[in-house]
Order: structure tokens, then C-alpha cells, then sequence
């Protein structure tokens, strides 16, 4: 018999179970119903009791459910139990909604899931859609009927949209990109929190500056410690609920399993390390260094530029040459899931330098931007 130990660290998350510091995310797990199994088994022995799952990930759902039903034969399983979060596309009728749900539960051989979160609400119709249209009534609905216990949802939208959804009162717990290397949107995770919302951190690995794979540069910013314990910990250390493991084999847990009750604040060496990171960015940047700060927008052609500015900072203020390449080729090409315009918008019309409290030639720098990064698109992992 395996069975994880109840000595493992739980958080609130939202009205629902208490979660594990890491979740499961089976997107990467879709090889086989051999693999999921395998990475589902590898997540309770690390101490992980919420799994992530979603309808677009293509046959996870159903390779999951397989895996579930053998573990729980096996009696492998947390004693705590497991807590299921799955997701739906925001804009379906009620009807097409239902059937979306129904076909959730039955991939996943259940009755009933823990959460459920609206998969993308990324624009104003999104939110709508949720907060007054059909989308309501389908939320509503799936509460009443007692197919899920609470709703929310992941956004990969602006702040402020996110804030609003935050701040509606509709949803329960918020997935959003919160990582070591950009933590623009920490402010918001801290109003959800104190909401008695639960957060999820959104691939803070591969997302946050593909740390699985840092660039030499990088592990030397951190040193003394590794780039992703790093942006683990700075993460759990800012009272986030749970962070997302896409794991694609069982070895991609044994981080996870090392920092499964360390969610303390930041020791001395924790502080040191991301200390030494943010000098080290500001030493090669010098004064071409985007504060991110927004003064410089709207821009009249509409390019985002702290979005970009924030890629030209990690490429050369890290390396981060592959990742980089990889957002900046993806922009126009993911639809509402990220930006839409790159920076061979910029008509040089010179607006945005008077707003720049840093005196950028914010002109100048997305030129070099975009002659440094562009390049082939590159598919999106799912979708």
C-alpha cells in the first residue's frame, strides 16, 4: 500500500478543499494513459493532492480518469483525498454548456469536481459572459445540480480586467501567470487572497522564463540557489495558494516533493539569491531598463510596450534567448490567449518618450527588440 502521509503542508483554497503547495498540471501528460498514470502516482508520493486538468488538453481528461480509478484500486491515493480542478471555454450556450460539463465528469469517471474555472477569460465578453449572460446561469446551474463545489477562473487578460473579475464577488479562486521574473501581477494575487480567494500560480516554470532549462547566465543570478527553487519559493513565500507542475514525467516532481512543506517566508540565502538577480539585470541593462511601469501607454498604434520592453530585459538582462524568441514569435499568433501586436507597429511618432519617468527611447529599444527576437512563429503547447 502507498499512500501519502497527511503530514504534508495544505492551503485554503477558496471555500473548497485545502490544497497541496503544488498542483498537478496534466497538460504535458497526454502522451499516453501510461504516462498519466505514471505522473499522477508520482505526484501523491511527492505529497500532491490537487491535480489540474482541462477539455483542451486534449485526451488528458480521459487519460486522468483512467489513472484516478487504477490509483484508487491500488489504494494509492492522498488521505486527505484528491481535489479536482477543471475548466470551461467561456462563451458557450447553456445548453452547450451542460453538455461540456457532463462531458467533463464522465472523462474524469466522476460525479462531481471541486472546481471549476472559466478557461481563458481574457477579454470584457469573457467577464460578461460569466457575470450576467448564459455563462451565469451554466455556473449557476452546475452549483445547484452539485456537479461542482466552486467556481473561477484563469485569465491571461490585462490587470485591470483581471481585477474586476477579482473584485466581482463571482468567483471563489483565480489562476493567474504570477512568476519570479515578472511579478506584475503579484498586487492582484494579494487582493484575491485577502478576498479569501485561492490563488493558483500558472506555470511558473516554463511560463516564467522556461526555468526547467535556465540559461548559464541566469544560474549564475541566482547563485546560490537554482533559478526554479528560486522562483518557487518566492512565489510560496508570497502566500500563493498552490503552483502548477506540468510535469511530463515523474522526475519533474522531485522539486516539488523537496519543497513541499517549505512555504515559509524567504531565508537569508533566499533573499541574498534573488538580491544578486535583480542587481545583476539592472548592471546589464544600466539605462535601457523598462521599469514596466505602463506611463509610457496607450500607444496610438497600439503596441504593448512594457510587454515587449519586459522580453528585451530578460534577453539581455539573463539570456533568456529561447524564451524570449519563443513569447515575442507567439505574439499575433495565440489570439485573445496574448498580445497581438509586436513591435514592428511602432511608427517612431516619438509619444510615448515625454511619458517615460526613465527617459527611454522607447522608440529605439523596440527596433532592437524586434531585430534581436523576431524569427519563426512557434506553436502554442495546446490550442
Amino acid at each position: 500500500m502507498h499512500r501519502a502521509t497527511t503530514k504534508e503542508l495544505r492551503r485554503n483554497f477558496g471555500r473548497g478543499p485545502r490544497v497541496s503547495v503544488f498542483t498537478l498540471g496534466t497538460m504535458r501528460s497526454i502522451n499516453s494513459a501510461k504516462q498519466m498514470y505514471a505522473v499522477t502516482k508520482a505526484a501523491v508520493l511527492a505529497g500532491i493532492n490537487h491535480l489540474e486538468t482541462a477539455p483542451a488538453y486534449g485526451p488528458a481528461e480521459r487519460f486522468l480518469g483512467a489513472a484516478l480509478k487504477q490509483l484508487q484500486q491500488e489504494k494509492i491515493e492522498p488521505l486527505d483525498g484528491w481535489v479536482i480542478t477543471s475548466k470551461i471555454l467561456p462563451g458557450l450556450s447553456l445548453e452547450k454548456g451542460k453538455e461540456h460539463l457532463q462531458s467533463i465528469l464522465q472523462r474524469l469517471q466522476l460525479k462531481k469536481i471541486d472546481n471549476l474555472a472559466v478557461h481563458g477569460l481574457n477579454l470584457k465578453e469573457h467577464l460578461k459572459w460569466a457575470l450576467e449572460g448564459e455563462g451565469s446561469d451554466l455556473l449557476q446551474w452546475a452549483k445547484e445540480k452539485n456537479l461542482v463545489s466552486q467556481i473561477g477562473f484563469s485569465s491571461h487578460g490585462s490587470f485591470s480586467l483581471i481585477q474586476q473579475a477579482i473584485e466581482s464577488n463571482r468567483f471563489e479562486f483565480c489562476s493567474l501567470h504570477l512568476h519570479l521574473l515578472d511579478p506584475r501581477k503579484i498586487p492582484l494575487a494579494k487582493i484575491a487572497l485577502a478576498k479569501g480567494m485561492g490563488v493558483m500560480a500558472i506555470s511558473p516554470a516554463d511560463k516564467g522564463g522556461q526555468l526547467q532549462t535556465p540559461s548559464k547566465t541566469l544560474i549564475n543570478d541566482c547563485s546560490p540557489i537554482n533559478p526554479l527553487e528560486l522562483a518557487y519559493r518566492f512565489l510560496l513565500a508570497e502566500g500563493i495558494s498552490t503552483l502548477t507542475v506540468g510535469a511530463f514525467e515523474a522526475k519533474d516532481l522531485l522539486l516539488a516533493k523537496k519543497l513541499a512543506n517549505n512555504a515559509g517566508p524567504l531565508d537569508e540565502f533566499e533573499r541574498k539569491s534573488l538580491q544578486n538577480l535583480r542587481s545583476a539585470m539592472s548592471s546589464r541593462l544600466e539605462q535601457d531598463q523598462c521599469g514596466l511601469c505602463e506611463a509610457c501607454l496607450p500607444c496610438p498604434n497600439n503596441v504593448p510596450i512594457p510587454e515587449i520592453l519586459h522580453l528585451r530585459n530578460l534577453l539581455i538582462g539573463h539570456d533568456l534567448k529561447s524564451f524570449t524568441e519563443e513569447r515575442y514569435n507567439l505574439i499575433g499568433k495565440a489570439g485573445h490567449w496574448g498580445e497581438s501586436i509586436n513591435a514592428s507597429s511602432c511608427e517612431l511618432c516619438g509619444q510615448c518618450i515625454p511619458k517615460c519617468p526613465n527617459n527611454l527611447n522607447i522608440p529605439m529599444l523596440l527596433k532592437d527588440t524586434h531585430t534581436r527576437l523576431s524569427g519563426k512563429p512557434r506553436k502554442r503547447l495546446w490550442g
